[in-house]
């Protein structure tokens, strides 16, 4: 196993983390069962969010009675400080615990710093001098936002998108973090699904010094793979090498991470799922994609209004009403 610290916070930490969004998809048992066997498989830091319906519940139920097997983080979206004290204590409750390890404001447009209008900051210090918090943290997908948050020297951790068809930019968010002494934690290791190769992912990802990937699982054969990297790291070889120099060829550049935070769409698209669906067909059994019911919300970008939303609303800047158009026209040459 590699154990590392978490930052400057004094927490030791499994390399490998487990991403809790997924698990909504699951029952109470089954999350709790995949919970419970990446403990005991040695991964110990668990992410999650007051956002994520109920998967707050699922892991609070699942260590329950055994809450030292697990660092948790978890987050909020709150705007004020009223609703942030709302929030903590609704996560607490579903956690069955009396303190959060890690909490973080969930991708905010701005950098909450003491003093500020929102009271946000002030409030997770207090929270923080409560013992309900051990460390203030912060996740965001604008890289701005990202950067600032790192210059502020504010906060013991940063969440931002990073895998390895990542560019320039958030390799240097990482190496400042480092510099910093701050936490960085991976999310969308996988590229939101468009990586294919967990083991191959998981090996880049141990060369990265000081990140910590949280690995978004649902299904067992998920978990078992990273697991398997967990307790005997495998070594990056030249067919690896080749693997993830293929994927940077074929999809690095303007593609959409699926992030969703261009929507909604006022006219019903699915946009987070349509603007990539090319790359889905090619990556996938294209069968998948190809039912009526995605025949049917492909159809709906005819609908499109051009208004511009979702591409003000894009934290990586993309054209999401071309993106839309292209991916609409290639997917109805696959019938």
């Amino acid at each position: 196993m590699s154990k590392i610290q978490l930052g400057s916070t004094g927490i030791e930490i499994e390399k490998n983390g487990f991403g809790c969004l997924p698990i909504q998809r699951v029952s109470r048992e089954e999350a709790a069962r995949l919970l419970r066997k990446a403990a005991d498989g040695g991964i110990n830091y668990f992410d999650t969010a007051r956002a994520y319906s109920d998967s707050e519940e699922k892991v609070g139920y699942a260590f329950s009675g055994m809450r030292d097997k697990a660092v948790i983080a978890t987050k909020t979206a709150a705007q004020t400080a009223e609703e942030m004290w709302k929030d903590l204590e609704t996560s607490l409750n579903m956690l069955n615990t009396d303190y959060i390890d890690v909490y973080q404001f969930h991708n905010p447009a701005f950098v909450p710093r003491p003093g500020g209008e929102d009271g946000l900051y002030d409030a997770a210090l207090e929270a923080k001098a409560q013992g309900k918090i051990r460390h203030i943290g912060i996740t965001n997908h604008r890289l701005a936002v990202a950067q600032e948050a790192v210059e502020s020297g504010l906060y013991a951790l940063l969440q931002f998108p990073y895998s390895y068809l990542s560019g320039p930019q958030e390799q240097e968010l990482v190496d400042s973090c480092r510099a910093k002494g701050m936490a960085f934690v991976a999310m969308k290791g996988m590229a939101g699904g468009l990586l294919r190769n967990g083991t191959a992912a998981a090996v880049w990802m141990a060369q990265q010094e000081g990140v910590v990937p949280i690995w978004g699982v649902q299904h067992e054969w998920e978990l078992d793979q990273f697991l398997a990297c967990v307790l005997d790291a495998p070594a990056m070889t030249e067919e690896f090498r080749t693997l993830i120099e293929k994927d940077r060829e074929g999809l690095t550049g303007n593609f959409c991470r699926s992030c969703g935070y261009c929507m909604p769409c006022p006219v019903g698209i699915q946009i987070n799922q349509c603007a990539r669906m090319s790359l889905m067909l090619r990556r996938m059994p294209a069968a998948d994609y190809l039912t009526e019911y995605w025949q049917g919300e492909m159809k709906k970008v005819e609908a499109c209004l051009h208004c511009g939303q979702c591409a003000a609303k894009c934290p990586y800047g993309l054209d999401t009403p071309r993106l839309l158009q292209d991916n609409y026209r290639e997917y109805w040459t696959y019938f």
